[in-house]
């Protein structure tokens, strides 16, 4: 019982955690489940003390992606029921942006689908963060609009960009596996292009696509050397009409383990808890804050998320408050069942859910 404790102390003394320690974190047994998140959470306080991050996807670019993501329910040969759109104008970006951010959310994800943006795209991103700028000034701007092309790091960063996402999504060794139509390296590349350019870079993985112990402890490791400031840490998601619609390899416990994991081999770092949170770590979300720092108000790219005043009041009830935000809490009302198609927020006519 005592030893992840003792990790604890080893990591917050500087010593780096192992491959050896993450795989021990991971394999725990259920009944070491609140010692790994005691210490996990000595890891997080001492560098974040009790604050959440929140941010605010905006999905720009829905489906219609040329990419075989074999998780990826906009991806080629997906006959997921999901909203399909091409770009929004502006204006529809900046309503969805609002709402988020009159939500509690600080850092706004601008997100579209495709194999990486073209010159005419980036154009259409520049003139939304210029306009998300002017209109609040203090907010995180991050990117995710797939591999960079040499340059468009730079005219992003002098658009206003904070930060660019681009996760690696797993193991090198698994890659192949999941995707054909790109490489793991050509993945790796866009995140060092963003991190070059200045731009901080947002990098993490997919739990639950056939990977083992040893491929997720190599996906972490791969993010650590990649000094990826910001981790999202998804939870698959199978989705109808994708080819791993009958993948269920995750438990609540598990999923907290390997946020666990992740804070204990970046202990500095935000980990965010993204997609998948409600479907697979339910009534343990609240407990796994006490690990990870960050998380996704509202929806997703194309599921829905459970009511942003839950989310909110999931935070508060923990003893964490929202970062840059004092805001009161609304009323919780519900939580949804499985993976529910969003039906509204971008490329609808019906108000977003936050």
């Amino acid at each position: 019982m005592t030893h992840f404790h003792q990790l604890a102390d080893a990591v917050l003394a500087g010593t780096p955690a192992t491959p050896e320690d993450a795989l021990a974190v991971l394999r725990a047994d259920d009944a070491e489940l609140l010692s790994v998140v005691d210490a996990a959470g000595r890891l997080r306080r001492a560098h974040f003390g009790n604050a959440v991050k929140v941010n605010y996807l905006v999905n720009l670019k829905s489906g219609l992606c040329p990419e075989n993501c074999s998780y990826c329910s906009q991806a080629l040969g997906s006959s997921a029921p999901i909203l399909k759109y091409s770009w929004l104008s502006t204006d529809e970006a900046l309503a969805q942006a609002d709402a988020g951010l009159e939500g509690g959310a600080s850092r706004v994800c601008l997100v579209a689908s495709g194999r990486g943006p073209s010159t005419r795209d980036i154009d259409r991103v520049v003139d939304v963060v210029a306009a998300l700028k002017e209109r609040h000034p203090g907010v995180e701007v991050c990117a995710c609009l797939g591999l960079l092309q040499d340059g468009q790091a730079e005219r992003l960063r002098d658009a206003g960009v904070d930060a660019y996402n681009h996760n690696i999504n797993t193991a090198e060794s698994h890659h192949d596996a999941i995707v054909q139509t790109h490489t793991y390296g050509d993945r790796v590349d866009t995140v060092t292009k963003a991190k070059n350019a200045g731009i901080s870079p947002c990098s993490g993985l997919i739990a639950g696509l056939g990977e083992t112990d040893e491929q997720l402890v190599e996906a972490l490791f791969a993010l650590r050397e990649l000094g990826s400031d910001s981790i999202p840490v998804n939870f698959l998601m199978p989705f109808d009409g994708t080819p791993l619609a009958d993948t269920w390899e995750l438990s609540p416990t598990r999923c907290l383990k390997i946020l666990a994991m992740a804070r204990f081999v970046c202990p500095d770092k935000e980990i965010r808890i993204a997609g998948g949170r409600e479907m697979h770590l339910r009534s343990l979300q609240s407990l796994a804050l006490h690990v990870a720092n960050s998380i996704f108000l509202g929806d997703y790219l194309t599921s829905e998320g459970q009511a942003a005043e839950a989310d909110l009041e999931m935070i508060r009830d923990g003893g964490f408050v929202v970062q840059g935000s004092e805001e009161d809490l609304g009323q919780r009302d519900g939580r949804p069942v499985g993976t529910a198609i969003r039906r509204r927020g971008a490329g609808t006519d019906v108000l977003p859910n936050a």
